[in-house]
């Protein structure tokens, strides 16, 4: 039974986050919001909810090396994966603001969450390494910034496109929120189902929860971001597919993250400073990739070379156990 929730809990998280964004942008368009703040906040935050969800239940369990596991796996496959299958697809443009904003602020989140987990070291402690409750405070106060400047470029776009909302027709307010319920109860059961899963896992076959969390949840719970951006390129909206990667990877290291610590402290184990390593590789493999380019654009050739990544990274985590 626990594999058949396990299975079951990742379709809920995945059917559970759409739901929910359908069900907010239902009742953000009904009031009149602007479908940019729609797109930075609810759609973001919609597609990251897999993520906060296992992070919540794995901290209130104890299980931070799942916790730590998810955030940082997800956050890798989200530009080498996803954004790499995504170009292949099709040539990703890259919006200057983008390059010059969103990806240094992503890449200098996860030096944060690096410089964070390894302060003990300062002091020669390294069986003491974990993100404490007040580094979780930290954290929360960055996404606060990162909030400040998502609402001031919305307050920019929305002078410059006065009166320009989006529009649901034929859906009453009383099924919007009943997709929001819905999407809610989904995620929650959801990420209850795959933390009690992949614990079980993890136990079963002698694999720690790093591992998978690394691995099977942390794409498991990437698969709306990468519905979400795939569909996206296939109907050529290109800055939806980069923006949903680079910002939801930004949510998941200050918002998911910030929170879990503050729920429970994380132990942190020196190994997965390969994997922080990782997640800052991946972030300056886009801006070497634009650079290259001598454009803002993700080529196909580069889409490839991020999944060969992707591949090598995960024959090391199996390599590593």
């Amino acid at each position: 039974m626990i594999y058949f929730l396990f299975f079951i809990g990742f379709v809920l998280l995945i059917k559970g986050a759409g739901w929910l964004v359908s069900g907010a942008t239902g009742l953000a368009a009904r009031l009149g919001v602007s479908d940019l703040i729609i797109g930075l906040t609810i759609v973001s935050m919609g597609t990251s909810m897999p993520e906060l969800l296992v992070n919540v239940m794995a901290s209130a369990e104890g299980s931070s090396g799942l916790a730590t596991g998810n955030i940082l796996g997800s956050n890798i496959a989200n530009v080498l994966l996803i954004l790499g299958i995504t170009a292949v697809l099709c040539d990703l443009p890259v919006q200057r603001n983008t390059v010059l904003s969103e990806v240094p602020f992503s890449l200098a989140a996860a030096l944060l969450i690096g410089f964070l987990a390894n302060s003990a070291l300062w002091y020669e402690k390294a069986d003491d390494l974990e993100i404490s409750r007040g580094d979780g405070i930290i954290i929360l106060f960055f996404f606060f910034l990162f909030m400040v400047y998502v609402f001031t470029i919305a307050k920019e776009e929305l002078r410059a496109n006065p009166g320009e909302s989006v529009e649901v027709p034929g859906r009453p307010m009383s099924r919007n929120w009943l997709l929001v319920l819905a999407g809610s109860g989904g995620l929650f059961l959801g990420g209850k189902w795959v933390v009690d899963g992949s614990v079980h896992l993890a136990g079963l076959f002698g694999m720690s929860e790093a591992f998978i969390g690394l691995t099977i949840v942390a794409i498991g719970t990437s698969l709306p971001e990468l519905v979400t951006s795939v569909m996206a390129a296939m109907k050529k909206n290109t800055d939806i597919a980069v923006g949903n990667a680079i910002g939801s990877n930004i949510f998941n290291l200050l918002w998911i993250l910030g929170i879990s610590s503050v729920i429970h402290p994380l132990p942190f184990n020196v190994a997965s400073n390969v994997d922080i390593m990782m997640v800052i590789g991946s972030s300056s493999m886009i801006l070497l990739a634009l650079i290259i380019g001598r454009r803002f654009v993700i080529k196909r050739l580069e889409g490839v070379v991020f999944l060969l990544v992707y591949g090598l990274y995960l024959y090391f985590l199996i390599q590593r156990g």
